[in-house]
Order: C-alpha cells, then structure tokens, then sequence
C-alpha cells in the first residue's frame, strides 16, 4: 500500500525527473487551547525550518470548516479546498507528500483529503519531520499553480446516522485515548464517552516510540483481535476527524480500507439526543 513513505525514499524522489509536492501540516491539538491558552503556531514552526520546497499547508483553515454544530474540524468547503491545494502546487499526475511535526495526526488529515477527493498518489512521511535527516530551508517557496479538482468518491465517508449503523453492523474503531473513551476525562468536548458499540483502538498505539508506524502484519494482527476480518465494513472516528484520519492511515498500512466519521465525538457528543455509552463495555 503507497501509503507512507520512508525518509530516505522521499530525499531519492525529490531528486529524480517527477518529484512530490510536498506539504507541511504542523498542527497540534492543545487542550490548553480549548482553556484560552495560545494555541501551537504551524507555521511559525515551519517558518522557522522546513524541509526545502515544501509549501505550509493551515489545517484550520484549508482542511477544515470553521467549528460548529458539525464538529470541531468538518469537512472543508471542497471549492476553497481545491483552490488551497492548487496554490499549493497540487496536480493531480503529480505525486504528493505530507508532513507534520511527528505525531502524523495532521499529515494523515491531508492524506485522506486528498485521498477522498480523488487524488491518486498521496503518501505521508513516516515519522514525520524529526525522519528527515537533510537540511531545512527557511524560505517560503513559490510553487506553480496546480491543476488538482476534488472529486469526493461516493463511499469512505460517513455522517453521524451511518456510524451509529455501522456499530452494530460492522466495526466502528474509536481512535481517541483509552480514558476519553471510557468517560473518564474529556479536556477538549462537552461530555465523555463512546458511541454506542464502538470498539476502543487509541491510534497512538499503531506507532511505535519513533512515531513510526508498526510493520503492516502486526497493524494487520492489531486489527484482527479488535474484530476486524477481509469482510468486514470498519469505519473509525475520533475527537474531530484528525486522529481518526491517522487510524485510517494505519488501516491502510494493513491492507484495510475504512471510512472515516469526520464529525466524530465533537459532533455526537454537542447534540443531546444522540446516545453516549461510557466504561470499557462497547456498549
């Protein structure tokens, strides 16, 4: 699965005759900035180093709708997405690669945009930028104008109704930490908990301590004890779209394609009549 990309793989490509556009999504969820502290400033990191010719790419802003009654990261405007990735470079013969600061969450983001909306060759660099062992730029490349059109694709992604369905017909993945699951804190929505049938996967654990993902047969294996099979319909969600996109990616990597619930708990848990379960219990 081109999925990811190794660090010495991307310095090879990015010498030969079609190299990647690449993308840095540094973003960090905070939950300080949910309290009114400063929030991680993306592009003042990648300001401040870069890997050369990589264009900043706002996660906020440009792979997502502003906050609200459908979450905390919705789904972007697709026309104000397409022009975004296009000042970005972005055509659709062109391979794309995407990096975050190590964490993968907001490169993944990007990788299932992309993914979603057609484009056909799009990996993220494994481990992010602590990987890269070249040189990093400060300058601000110019990129010439893309040619990339989303097309969203008619399955991969689900809304609130068909996650909920999903629970009990299939296997809905909650990638968010253990404790946010069961109900035991939530620094960051309204409530804790779960959906209701949800199986609880922390996508920090299809890494490894590098950050990197664990090899393909033993994501495969992870997968399977949590009751995923070649057959099975699996859909995964998180706090707002982010981590979740990770836990697809990490799918991906196994050779499992999933659909991702974007809206995810910051969207299920604002609306009162949507059922909350809480404990280890899926139910």
């Amino acid at each position: 699965m081109r999925a990811i990309i190794t660090a010495t793989r991307l310095a090879d490509e990015l010498t030969g005759a079609n190299p990647p556009v690449l993308l840095d999504v540094r973003w960090q969820l905070s939950p300080a900035k949910a309290a009114g502290a400063p929030a991680f400033d993306g592009r003042a990191a990648y300001a401040a180093g870069h890997i050369p010719g990589a264009v900043f790419v706002d996660l906020d802003r440009e792979l997502a709708a502003a906050p609200g009654t459908n979450g905390r990261h919705p789904l972007p405007d697709l026309a104000e997405f397409g022009a975004a990735m296009r000042r970005a470079g972005v055509s659709s013969d062109r391979p794309v690669v995407v990096y975050d600061g190590g964490q993968g969450w907001a490169a993944a983001r990007a990788w299932w945009l992309l993914r979603w909306t057609g484009h056909p060759d799009v990996r993220v660099l494994d481990g992010g930028l602590p990987s890269w062992q070249g040189e990093l730029s400060s300058e601000t490349p110019t990129p010439a104008e893309g040619d990339y059109r989303p097309a969203p694709a008619p399955a991969g992604l689900l809304d609130a109704d068909a996650a909920a369905a999903l629970a009990r017909t299939g296997v809905l993945l909650d990638a968010r930490a253990g404790e946010r699951y069961r109900g035991e804190v939530e620094p960051v929505d309204r409530i804790g908990g779960h959906i209701p049938g949800a199986v609880s996967a922390p996508t920090t654990e299809n890494v490894g301590p590098d950050g990197r993902f664990l090899p393909a047969a033993e994501l495969k294996d992870r997968f399977k004890a949590l009751g995923v099979s070649e057959d099975t319909e699996v859909g995964v969600y998180c706090g707002s779209g982010v981590s979740g996109a990770h836990e697809v990616l990490a799918l991906a990597v196994a050779g499992v394609p999933a659909a991702l619930y974007v809206g995810s708990w910051s969207e299920w848990s604002s609306d009162p009549s949507r059922p909350v379960a809480v404990g280890a219990d899926p139910q």
